[in-house]
């Protein structure tokens, strides 16, 4: 049995923030963790005592520079990072007005930012994208 400091025994909670504009959703090329050269939506870890809005709006604001518009909650996945041995469940939350243009504005975690047709995503992708694209969602079911 697994002792309880052991953090790869805790599934944790990340969001991740599809922001969409002109039909296309906003992605970036992950560096410098788990994941690394994968494309991924602006996203992370929740914080103790955050809500999920409050989560995604520090995200995509620390990553991106962009303020969240007005949302829906979208869906969730069940993320196991066996490399790493971790594991999320990952909420999604779904833009279209978001305020701003992307910059990345931390370089040493994401390549940069740009616009994607859902129908011809980049890959490889970040395991939650992945995952949500297998589960089937398309954006036009937000």
């Amino acid at each position: 049995m697994k002792s309880l400091a052991d953090p790869s025994q805790y599934v944790r909670a990340a969001v991740g923030v599809l922001i969409v504009r002109d039909g296309k959703v906003l992605l970036g090329k992950r560096k410098g963790s788990h994941g690394a050269g994968t494309w991924s939506a602006p996203g992370g870890r929740m914080e103790y005592g955050e809500s999920v809005e409050q989560c995604a709006r520090r995200e995509l604001l620390e990553e991106t520079g962009l303020n969240l518009g007005t949302y829906v909650l979208g869906p969730y996945t069940n993320d196991i990072f066996h490399e790493v041995r971790e594991h999320y469940v990952t909420l999604l939350i779904i833009s279209t007005d978001s305020q701003g243009e992307p910059v990345n504005r931390e370089p040493n975690k994401c390549e940069g930012w740009s616009w994607h047709s859902w129908d011809h995503l980049p890959r490889p992708m970040f395991l939650p994208l992945q995952n949500l694209v297998s589960q089937g969602f398309r954006l036009h079911d937000a």
